[in-house]
């Protein structure tokens, strides 16, 4: 990856999900989600010649945005609400109105989600591969999922119950 040409495929390929995985740890806040975004690929195309190929790039990818949105949210030390603006609806569709206020709701349990267990049900939500993102956080395979199963009783619980 030492072109611009490389660094825009990867760019390409990757962009859309490094952007949702930050939006998630942003709760919905779209400006903050680009921030991170940018910084995330700024990082890489300024580390390029730092990744070695022990990995997959997109393993590679994933962990310096996990560490942009981690490193920022410890920084402020604090976690931005959900974007209500975002999740609210303007149609008078009630599918669109339920399907709404269950996005609101998982947010806002998934916010309830210590750092890595957030790090860890977004990447799920994006399809990445169990074996991706157990090397993005460095956890055993099946430690991964036994964790991932615990996560999504967890959250069907809280999106339930509201607890």
């Amino acid at each position: 990856m030492n072109s611009e040409e490389d660094f825009t495929k990867i760019y390409n390929a990757h962009a859309s999900k490094v952007h949702r995985l930050c939006l998630g740890y942003a709760s919905g806040n779209t400006e903050l989600a680009n921030d991170w975004h940018q910084e995330v690929f700024i990082k890489v195309w300024n580390h390029r010649k730092s990744f070695k190929g022990k990995s997959a790039i997109e393993t590679w990818i994933y962990r310096i945005a996990v560490n942009v949105c981690l490193g920022d949210l410890r920084k402020t030390k604090k976690n931005s609400p959900i974007n209500e603006e975002l999740l609210s609806n303007t149609s008078i569709d009630d599918n669109r109105d339920d399907t709404d206020k269950n996005l609101k709701k998982m947010y806002q349990c998934i916010d309830q989600l210590n750092a890595q267990n957030r790090a860890l049900i977004f990447l799920e939500l994006e399809n990445t591969s169990q074996a991706v993102i157990a090397d993005t956080v460095g956890l055993a395979h099946g430690t991964l999922r036994t964790r991932l199963s615990r996560i999504r009783k967890s959250l069907l619980k809280c999106i339930k119950n509201g607890k």
